[in-house]
């Protein structure tokens, strides 16, 4: 039998990366300048149909540069989803800002409609502004998630940031290549919703740089300033005028050839992910204690990351499941530890999160990389129904 470990994800190199990569080599163009940097945001921007695009360090370094640009300061609230990496909650930190946690809906995005009750409810307009009741503070902006793939509610979020006055940085990070499948915003790519958003290229999303990130916007204007900020906020290169503080959170031209390659194998990387996912689904079907989770966002998904969900909340029985797996040599993991549980957020203040809450207790991701073969695709479903739940 097998025995090779088949991991969760792992980058795919096929297509033009060695060359791309050796031609930044060969010209020494590999720190923060280089025709591949250009070119990379070029094409970003020209696939999600926006004007321009900054590529950056990583997601975080977007989030961060998003917050900063929409005039996120200290002690403003920012909305957040409480199940979401930990990544999204750390960026409200760096501008001494203060997360409002939220629960997930039926698809483990953040919940619209309790946005909207905390709102209406719990807060006041003034003078062009939101403020909440109880803490006098200023809700400033919403950092909707799209939760492994599956896509928010983004036509009830953005009325309520209209009507609220709420910047909203949408959390692309894991859904490059999807969809928008209803609503208003059918037909466009998810990032391009909200006033600005935030793709990731981490080494397990579905096109990566090894690190780093990219922020885009319909407001050329709005990149435009971030790209300023990201570059240490340089006015004059030659005599070191700098007008504002800034950060060093460019891309290099290394990682943004990479990038390009990867860009270029996209749409085969989205047609993997959905045949593998639709093979789970048929091959998992008769397994009595648990099932794959659907994606809410159909087709329109980039199906990133698989859920394969307990039919009830049961850590324990999640955790066996778990070491189950990693005997086998299949890699699986928990989703993320809700995040107003986690010692550096229980201080601020969390709505109700039921739903989140089952969820953490009955999901776990199982392998899904682009890279999956379908005899290993075969070993996991073979391992998941072979596992006894209650032995």
């Amino acid at each position: 039998m097998e025995t090779r470990w088949i991991p969760l994800s792992t980058p795919n190199f096929r297509g033009n990366e060695k060359k791309y990569v050796n031609e930044a080599v060969d010209t020494e163009w590999v720190s923060t300048a280089g025709a591949f940097i250009s070119r990379f945001e070029e094409q970003m921007a020209s696939r999600l149909s926006v004007p321009q695009a900054c590529a950056c360090q990583s997601g975080t370094a977007g989030l961060h540069l998003c917050l900063r640009h929409f005039g996120v300061t200290a002690g403003d609230l920012v909305l957040v989803p409480t199940l979401t990496f930990i990544a999204t909650v750390n960026a409200v930190l760096y501008q001494s800002a203060e997360p409002v946690f939220f629960d997930c809906d039926d698809h483990m995005c953040i919940d619209a409609e309790q946005v909207a009750a905390y709102l209406e409810h719990e807060c006041r307009p003034e003078n062009g502004r939101t403020v909440e009741i109880a803490s006098g503070k200023t809700v400033k902006a919403m950092i909707p998630v799209h939760v492994f793939g599956d896509h928010c509610d983004m036509d009830r979020l953005m009325d309520l940031a209209e009507q609220y006055h709420l910047a909203v940085i949408e959390d692309a990070t894991e859904s490059l290549g999807g969809v928008f499948s209803r609503g208003r915003y059918k037909g466009l790519s998810t990032g391009t919703a909200g006033h600005a958003g935030v793709l990731s290229f981490n080494g397990n999303k579905i096109i990566t740089t090894g690190g780093g990130g990219m922020v885009v916007s319909s407001d050329a204007a709005a990149v435009e300033h971030i790209r300023y900020l990201s570059q240490q906020a340089k006015d004059d290169a030659v005599y070191f005028v700098h007008e504002e503080w800034g950060y060093n959170y460019r891309m290099t031209n290394l990682q943004a050839a990479l990038g390009l390659a990867q860009l270029e194998e996209l749409d085969g990387f989205l047609e993997i992910k959905r045949r593998n996912y639709a093979l789970y689904q048929e091959k998992l079907a008769g397994c009595g204690y648990g099932a794959l989770l659907p994606f809410g966002s159909g087709e329109g998904s980039n199906h990133w990351f698989y859920s394969f969900a307990l039919r009830e909340a049961d850590g324990a029985k999640r955790d066996r499941l778990l070491r189950y797996l990693n005997n086998r040599q299949i890699q699986a993991r928990p989703i993320w530890k809700l995040n107003h549980t986690q010692t550096p957020f229980r201080k601020y203040r969390a709505m109700d999160c039921k739903n989140a809450e089952e969820f953490y207790g009955r999901v776990i991701n199982i392998p899904c990389g682009t890279n999956l073969t379908g005899a290993q695709l075969d070993r996991v479903c073979e391992a998941l129904l072979e596992f006894a739940p209650d032995s």
